[in-house]
């Protein structure tokens, strides 16, 4: 038990002395940290101390230079406004001398115009002693002369007027037909369009004779079937890789080009398949010429056209006169009637329609008796048009007297579009030996460096080499050149022959 007991002792003193030591060990471990903190807290005053000092003198410097661009905007403003200054004394300076100017030229008006009311006064006393002296002379009383003198120059002037009248008359006749060829001048330069030229048979190529068998078939049940099923005849002959089609309607001649063209690429012909074909190729054809029909009523301006009238419409695209295709020439004549409309203040919406329009008899002539201008006008009674479109369809070709300007506009549209160089097909041809005949004329003459014939045929520009040419042989030229085109060629109306000499200077830095 005392044994026990002593360990007890021994064991607490142990801990006292351990406690004590680890005391005494973190009395000196926190005293080291205390001295290094406060070694990190005088490094940090210090260095905090020196970027204050540098901070001061970074705000004393930035302070300075403000101080010196304020210092120099005050004086560049002190400058500008001793200038403003200066400007507004010499304004005033200048103003006073105006004011005294002004007050010298009034007084002086007012004398002159005391003078000239004495001199008026005068003049009057004057004209009233002639006068007395003039009706003392004459037997007539001032009244009675002026009725005979103002007879005399009524009769004078009724004369002049007359013939002044005759002259104007001349004249108005005279621009009005010089303004309706600058107006229908001007629609044909604005308006350029495409020259197509059809026929009445179309080719569809083949890629070897022997399709022309398997066309034709055993004992010629294809090409009967296709013939059947088309209306068109086809011609297979000795023309190599291809087959003739002949139709006068063009919209049939059109269903059976599509459809052989399939039947070739298919390769399977025979009637079933040739039937199921040309039944596609005709929906197609269809769509087709739908499509062509809107799309000529948004080119030509004319919305809201009827379906039927559209479809009807969409069948020029495969008709022709002379060569030229009819719906073209169709949108051609509406732009040309709207063009003439705005120009001499008409109604161009009529216009325009009736332009478009004007043809739409040619889509069933096949179908119906009579003139394609009648036809139309019927067809577009029938769907709702309104009468001033109607007539001026009905009277384009004069079945009817035009009463209107618009049916007349129509008239002059349709023959501008069909008479205009290059639109029909037989024209074409001389029209443009007419072009190359006008530049070669120019190019016989010496000193030519180019020659473009422009306007139709109505002007020729002439590009002549500066430093052969000067500018008195330059007018010189062009006169020649518009005698040796009066004595070789024949041309409509007339042509303008313009020479153009532009002088180069030309070194070069080597």
């Amino acid at each position: 038990m005392p044994g026990a007991i002593a360990i007890i002792l021994v064991g607490i003193l142990a801990l006292a002395v351990g406690a004590l030591v680890g005391f005494n060990l973190r009395l000196r471990i926190n005293q080291a940290q205390l001295a290094t903190a406060e070694r990190t807290a005088a490094r940090i005053l210090s260095e905090a101390q020196t970027k204050q000092k540098e901070i001061l003198l970074e705000a004393k410097e930035e302070a300075l230079r403000t101080r010196s661009q304020i210092e120099t905007e005050l004086r560049e403003r002190r400058s500008e406004l001793q200038r403003s200054e200066q400007r507004l004394t010499q304004k005033e300076e200048s103003l006073d001398r105006k004011i005294e100017a002004l007050e010298r030229r009034t007084d002086a008006l007012s004398d002159q115009e005391k003078a000239l009311e004495t001199t008026r006064q005068e003049l009057q006393d004057l004209s009233q002693r002639q006068l007395a002296e003039i009706e003392r002379v004459s037997g007539l009383t001032s009244q009675e002369a002026r009725e005979i003198l103002l007879g005399e120059v009524e009769k004078e002037v009724r004369t002049e007027a007359n013939r002044r009248l005759h002259l104007v008359e001349a004249e108005v006749k005279e621009e009005g037909a010089e303004r309706a060829r600058k107006v229908l001048i001007a629609a044909i330069q604005r308006l350029s369009t495409d020259v197509v030229s059809e026929s009445t048979v179309s080719v569809v190529p083949i890629p070897s004779d022997d399709m022309k068998g398997r066309i034709i078939g055993r004992e010629g049940r294809n090409i009967r079937a296709l013939e059947a099923a088309t209306g068109v005849d086809l011609i297979i002959d000795d023309t190599p890789d291809a087959v003739t089609l002949s139709a006068f309607d063009p919209v049939r001649r059109e269903i059976a080009r599509v459809a052989l063209t399939r039947l070739v690429i298919d390769g399977r012909i025979h009637p079933t398949r040739i039937e199921e074909v040309v039944e596609k190729a005709r929906q197609e054809v269809d769509a087709d010429i739908k499509l062509a029909g809107e799309q000529a009523a948004v080119d030509a301006g004319c919305p809201g056209l009827h379906p039927e009238l559209l479809k009807m419409l969409g069948r020029l695209r495969y008709r022709t006169s002379y060569g030229q295709n009819q719906l073209k020439h169709a949108i051609e004549c509406a732009h040309v009637c709207g063009m003439v409309a705005e120009e001499i203040g008409a109604d161009v919406r009529i216009c325009r329609r009736a332009g478009l329009l004007h043809d739409i008899g040619k889509a069933v002539d096949h179908d119906v008796e009579g003139t394609h201008a009648l036809i139309g006008a019927d067809v577009l009674r029938r769907f709702g048009m309104s009468p001033p479109v109607v007539h001026a369809v009905a009277a384009h070709h004069e079945e009817e007297e035009p009463h209107s300007v618009e049916a007349v506009i129509v008239q002059v549209a349709d023959s501008v579009s069909g008479g205009r160089p290059g639109a029909r097909r037989e024209t074409l041809e001389h029209y443009i030996k007419r072009m190359q005949a006008l530049e070669a004329v120019a190019h016989e003459f010496k000193g030519v460096e180019k020659a473009f014939a422009i306007q139709a045929g109505r002007e020729i520009r002439i590009i002549v080499k500066p430093e052969e040419i000067d500018d008195l042989e330059s007018m010189r030229l062009a006169r020649d050149i518009s005698r040796k085109i009066e004595e070789t060629l024949e041309y409509p109306g007339q042509v303008k022959v313009t020479v153009v000499r532009e002088p180069r200077a030309v070194e070069y830095a080597r």
